[in-house]
């Protein structure tokens, strides 16, 4: 019976030892960001263009285990509109292919571009002062790009909303993992509404009941870098550490923020909101301070979304176009903790010397920037880049283009000064 009872208490304590050190490793592979033993090189890349502009992007998943990058290319947005977007997810793809997903969409899908009547749907979803509606066409405020800023705003505010709930959890779950996907599968054949009944409101992200309508949103999350480009003008809306950098004559400008909780506005939210920073980290955890989904950040019942711990709220930059820029990057975090923005526009403008193809432009970046062993932590996360090259226009007139020209550099000068400048107040930033 005794030695029953020993070899029983071996076997116990052998299992407990055996749970312990797996749990360990686990802990370790999570702190380590879960690197491969060699690093997967493979690449998703891509090339398009329209009348205005081409571009070429590449994605690549490296020395992480998992690919938790996603992007959004549509140079046609509309006739006059392209659009581009670089989700780097943190936890988990899901929120980043989310909005890779949706969030382009919910501007291809309201009722403006349906309809064809842009001012009338804007006025309707987007303006809430009549006052200003009265002094100035809602169309003349959305070309001179005023209405696009708070567009780009509304929208990716909006992510999080749509995340909530039981069509947020459902369309959450098919872009998860296999697991996720079969039952998220399974509750949207049992819990979607049958055709034709209520089905408008349910394309518009209407509440639906179901056994997950209490769902608060995803715990994991992702930074969202979009570049909008309708007709002169370049409008880039940034939450998180992604970065949009312009070249203008060689020279690199900054049109986002890197969002990081040292920074005294991010610092000053936080810790208004009763989160703290630990080891440049919000609540120890998170390396940045904005981003879409990230819901345990979100929970202050009495402080609006935009001063909650983590914000979805962007920084908006409005810069106009001219006849000096020569493209546009936006890239994850996985490129710029490598090459500042100066480094790469030289890196670019070298390779375009000799490569005519964008996407395999984009595709050198990456090699370049992959850590030869996962020793240094730089170039071991996912990288994705998109590099987008203006078609040059008709040269205009000798003294309307000096005027534009000087106009043109100050502008983005005082917007957004090179690197080496510590870089002033952002357009629409707080």
């Amino acid at each position: 019976m005794c030695s029953f009872l020993f070899c029983r208490s071996n076997i116990l304590n052998g299992v407990v030892s055996y749970l312990i050190s797996y749990f360990c490793f686990l802990l370790v592979m999570t702190e380590m960001g879960i690197y491969l033993s060699s690093p997967k090189t493979e690449k998703f890349s891509e090339d398009g263009e329209n009348g205005k502009l081409r571009y070429g992007l590449s994605s690549m998943q490296g020395w992480r285990a998992t690919m938790e990058d996603a992007h959004a290319a549509l140079p046609d947005l509309d006739t006059s509109t392209s659009f581009f977007g670089v989700y780097d997810g943190h936890g988990g793809k899901v929120v980043a292919k989310f909005c890779a997903k949706f969030l382009h969409q919910q501007v291809l899908k309201h009722e403006a571009y349906i309809a064809g009547d842009i001012g009338s749907s804007l006025q309707k979803s987007f303006f809430s002062n009549p006052a200003l509606e009265q002094c100035f066409p809602l169309e003349y405020l959305f070309f001179c790009g005023y209405l696009l800023h708070s567009l780009l705003t509304w929208f990716l505010c909006r992510m999080d909303e749509m995340m909530r709930g039981q069509r947020g959890w459902r369309e959450l779950a098919v872009l998860g993992d296999k697991i996720n996907k079969f039952s998220g599968m399974i509750e949207g054949l049992i819990w979607s509404p049958r055709a034709g009944e209520n089905s408008e409101q349910h394309n518009d992200w209407a509440f639906e009941e179901g056994p997950h309508s209490d769902f608060s949103g995803p715990t994991s999350g992702c930074t969202a870098c979009v570049a909008v480009i309708r007709d002169k003008h370049i409008v880039v809306a940034n939450a998180g550490d992604s970065r949009c950098v312009i070249s203008r004559k060689g020279q690199a400008y900054n049109l986002s923020r890197d969002h990081k909780p040292d920074l005294e506005a991010e610092k000053e939210r936080i810790l208004k909101a009763g989160g703290f920073i630990h080891a440049g980290r919000v609540n120890g955890s998170l390396n940045l301070s904005r981003a879409i989904g990230d819901m345990e950040f979100k929970q202050n019942k009495f402080l609006p979304a935009e001063k909650q711990i983590v914000t979805a709220n962007p920084d908006i930059n409005t810069v106009e176009l001219c006849e000096d820029d020569d493209f546009i990057v936006l890239a994850c975090d996985g490129v710029w903790d490598c090459l500042s923005s100066q480094q790469l526009v030289d890196f670019i403008h070298e390779q375009l010397k000799s490569e005519a193809k964008l996407s395999t432009v984009c595709e050198r970046v990456l090699d370049r920037c992959l850590a030869p062993s996962t020793a240094g932590g730089e170039g071991c996360d996912n990288m994705t880049m998109i590099l987008v090259q203006f078609k040059k226009s008709v040269e205009p007139s000798s003294s309307s283009a000096d005027a534009d020209e000087q106009t043109s550099k100050a502008e983005v000068a005082a917007v957004n000064p090179p690197e080496t400048v510590v870089p002033t107040r952002l357009v629409g930033a707080e």
